[in-house]
């Protein structure tokens, strides 16, 4: 069995094996799974000459071409001297679709497959632990000695060092998500531009909690009309514990701060002015989407929002055995309702 636990990780990351033909990062972290697929890919393709070519792949470019993974995977690039495929696990890229691929003759290119939370006796991650060539890479939320270690190499990459009071406060409030937690401290190392340290304060100001983050990943992917990635944020986040009540309560904080920017824009004030206003403020890398997000919905749209927020938050308080059924309902209405905003929204 070639199955790579938590605490290995690290090391196969440093030191993949030659051997390697194919590669299944999955767990509870959504944004580890994420990073790791990546620098092993990109680390893949700088160490070849001349450099791999990488290709992303999801369930939605194989409906119309089924076989395409595996064109991808037998082909030699023309520029390249190999592909490296990034596949993310769905709906046709499964167990069944790759092992027939995996056990039969050798690839010309090499697959890393990214998954959620996989049970020990799921398929796919069984098929990965029983191939000599293929590795299964377990991905969980950091241990306080990691989130130690990325808090010092993302600061440090700033030239900034931070109170030992300020870092115990980041360490509590990150680790649910290595995107997440790496996003928040580079927002932090932003918001102290052109000072040597980084404080107990600008922490309190700036960054917020881990499950919040997550959480509001949901909110914003509803709010944007991304349906399936609402859905998807939203299964990882009942998979980490959370509740459904939790992402109601966080969908109708998100859509109270998008009321008020609406609300502030169309009394006069400039859409610039109205998110600096915000606090905490908007991190850089969110700017553009909530700034669209506003453009899209209109006072009476929001007005709808939060009725049909309100209403299930109720329902799921009045019957917490449904919570589900109704956080995921109002998900999908949210979803939609966001669409048929853009839709009608003039493009800029």
């Amino acid at each position: 069995m070639v199955a790579v636990k938590a605490h290995q990780a690290e090391a196969f990351m440093k030191s993949p094996p030659a051997h390697l033909a194919a590669a299944l990062f999955f767990g509870s972290d959504p944004g580890l799974v994420s990073e790791r697929s990546s620098t092993l890919a990109k680390a893949l393709a700088n160490c070849e000459n001349p450099p791999g070519e990488i290709l992303r792949l999801d369930d939605t470019e194989l409906d119309n071409d089924p076989g395409r993974l595996e064109s991808e995977l037998q082909m030699r690039p023309m520029f390249a001297s190999r592909r490296i495929v990034r596949a993310i696990a769905g709906r046709r890229i499964s167990a069944q679709l790759l092992k027939p691929l995996l056990g039969s003759q050798p690839l010309e290119g090499l697959l890393i497959v990214e998954a959620g939370n996989l049970k020990t006796d799921d398929a796919l991650r069984t098929l990965f632990e029983n191939l000599d060539t293929c590795f299964a890479v377990a991905c969980y939320p950091d241990s306080a000695a990691d989130i130690d270690s990325l808090i010092s190499d993302v600061l440090s990459s700033f030239s900034l060092s931070i109170d030992a009071d300020a870092r115990a406060l980041l360490q509590r409030r990150l680790g649910a998500d290595r995107a997440l937690s790496r996003a928040e401290i580079e927002k932090l190392a932003l918001y102290c531009h052109g000072r040597p340290t980084v404080t107990l304060e600008d922490v309190e100001n700036v960054v917020g909690d881990a499950a919040d983050l997550a959480l509001e990943r949901v909110a914003e992917a509803a709010a944007e009309g991304r349906t399936q990635s609402a859905i998807t944020d939203f299964g990882r986040a009942l998979a980490s514990g959370e509740s459904s009540q939790a992402v109601i309560s966080m969908l109708q904080r998100y859509f109270l701060k998008l009321h008020k920017v609406r609300s502030d824009v169309d009394a006069g004030q400039r859409l610039d002015d109205a998110l600096k206003a915000l606090r905490p403020p908007i991190f850089f890398k969110q700017r553009d989407a909530f700034s669209r997000q506003v453009r899209n919905w209109h006072r009476p749209q929001l007005d709808q929002a939060l009725r049909r927020i309100a209403d299930a938050a109720k329902a799921a308080r009045l019957s917490p055995r449904l919570e589900d059924v109704y956080a995921e309902r109002l998900l999908l209405a949210l979803s939609s309702m966001a669409s048929a905003a853009a839709a009608a929204s003039p493009r800029r």
